[in-house]
C-alpha cells in the first residue's frame, strides 16, 4: 500500500501549530509503516524540509502549497500511482484525483477571526478571507476528499452542528511535544505559582489583556509573555499593566528555554476567548505544570481536571484560580489529574488513526 503523506507545510525556521502537527505526525507514521505494510513517501516544496523529516524518508518534490499549481495537484499526483494521500490541510487540489484522498481541517477558528497568517502573500491573505466568508468553499473542498480528518472531538462537533461536510470525520488528535526532553541534564520541574508563563499570539481573540489585568491581584509575581510582538502591541499592554507589577516581554523563546521557563514554580496561563487546540496546554500538563484557563469546550477536552478554569473576561476570576494552586494538595491533585489525562493524546496512538484510516480507504 502506498501512501503519499503532504510535508509541505513543515516550516524551516520555527514550527507554528500546523508544522510542527506534519512533522510529529510524519515521524510518528514512518515509525509504525512498516509493520503496516505501508510504504510512505513525504510531499515536499522545499528540500530543505528533508531535514525535518524521518532520516531516510522518501520524497517527492513538487510545487508549494501556495502556487498556482496547487489546484492541480491531484493530476501530478496521479502519475505516482498512490493509493491514498493525506493532506495534514485542506487546499490540496482533487480534479482528477485517481487516489483515496484524506484532507485535514484543524478547527473553525478562522470563520469567526477571519485575519490570515501575515506571512503569507497579499493575494492569498485576500482569498482566505474571501474563502471564509461563507461555509460554501470549505464544504466543497471536504466534500471532494472521501474522509476528513481534525485534530479534536470538539472541532468534529462543531463541524457537525454546521453541516460542514457529508464526509466521514476521524479524529486524529494533536499531541504535546515531550518538553520534559528539553530541560538540562538534572533539572526536574519545581512545583510553584511564581510564575506564570503564556505561550502564544497576541491576536485580539487571544485575550492578553486580561492576563495582564489579573497581575493587580497577584502581587509578588511573574507574568511571562513568551512569544513575539509587535512594538505597537507591546506598547497597547504595557500601558494596561498596574503599577508595580511585573510582566516580561521576551519577545521569542527557544523550545529549550520555554521549557525551562515553565519547569520554574510555574502555572500555564491563558485568557484565548477562541482556540483550535491549545497546544501550549497539553505540553505544560505532560511536562506536569498545572494550567489556568479559559473555561470553554476545547480547553476541558485538551485538559480535564489539570486545569483551573475561569470566565475569560474576568481578571480577578483568573487570579483567584491562580491563588487556589497555592494550596499544596491541590496543586498536587491538579498535576496528577493532568498527567493522567494528557495521557491519552500520543502521536504514536494519532499515527495508528492514520493508518486505520488508509487501510480502511484502500480496502
Amino acid at each position: 500500500m502506498r501512501l503519499l503523506f503532504d510535508a509541505r507545510y513543515i516550516r524551516t525556521d520555527f514550527h507554528d501549530g500546523i508544522s510542527r502537527y506534519s512533522a510529529e505526525l510524519a515521524a510518528a507514521v514512518a515509525a509504525v509503516a512498516p509493520e503496516r505494510g505501508v510504504q510512505v513517501v513525504y510531499l515536499i516544496s522545499d528540500e530543505r524540509q528533508r531535514a525535518f523529516l524521518p532520516p531516510g524518508a522518501a520524497v517527492l518534490p513538487i510545487h508549494a502549497p501556495t502556487s498556482w499549481r496547487e489546484p492541480f495537484t491531484a493530476l501530478r499526483l496521479n502519475r505516482h500511482r498512490p493509493d491514498v494521500v493525506f493532506s495534514p490541510m485542506q487546499t490540496m487540489g482533487s480534479l482528477g484525483r485517481r487516489f483515496r484522498l484524506i484532507l485535514t481541517l484543524h478547527d473553525m477558528i478562522y470563520y469567526r477571526h477571519r485575519t490570515p497568517p501575515r506571512e503569507l502573500p497579499a493575494p492569498i491573505r485576500l482569498g482566505w478571507r474571501l474563502f471564509h466568508l461563507s461555509y460554501l468553499p470549505q464544504r466543497i473542498a471536504l466534500n471532494a476528499a472521501d474522509v476528513v480528518a481534525t485534530v479534536s472531538e470538539t472541532s468534529k462537533r462543531q463541524f457537525a452542528a454546521v453541516r460542514l461536510t457529508k464526509r466521514p470525520v476521524v479524529v486524529i488528535h494533536n499531541a504535546p511535544q515531550r518538553l520534559a526532553a528539553l530541560l538540562q541534564t538534572g533539572s526536574v520541574v519545581v512545583p510553584g505559582t511564581q510564575n506564570l508563563v503564556y505561550m502564544g499570539s497576541f491576536m485580539p481573540y487571544k485575550n492578553v489583556e486580561t492576563l495582564v489585568r489579573a497581575m493587580a491581584s497577584l502581587p509578588g509575581r511573574t507574568l511571562h509573555l513568551l512569544s513575539r510582538i509587535s512594538p505597537a502591541r507591546r506598547a497597547d499592554l504595557e500601558a494596561l499593566a498596574p503599577d508595580g507589577t511585573d510582566v516580561v516581554f521576551h519577545s521569542g523563546v527557544t523550545d529549550e528555554q520555554y521549557a525551562a521557563l515553565l519547569a520554574d514554580r510555574a502555572v500555564l496561563v491563558s485568557a484565548s476567548l477562541d482556540e483550535g487546540y491549545g497546544l501550549p496546554l497539553a505540553e505544560a500538563l505532560a511536562l506536569g505544570v498545572p494550567a489556568v484557563v479559559t473555561d470553554m469546550p476545547i480547553f476541558r477536552e485538551v485538559a480535564g481536571d489539570g486545569a483551573r478554569y475561569a470566565p475569560g473576561t474576568d481578571p480577578d476570576a483568573f487570579a483567584a484560580a491562580v491563588r487556589s494552586l497555592d494550596d499544596p494538595a491541590e496543586y498536587a491533585r491538579t498535576v496528577a489529574a493532568g498527567t493522567a489525562h494528557i495521557a491519552r493524546f500520543s502521536w504514536a496512538r494519532s499515527a495508528g488513526i492514520l493508518l486505520d484510516t488508509v487501510a480502511g480507504l484502500a480496502r
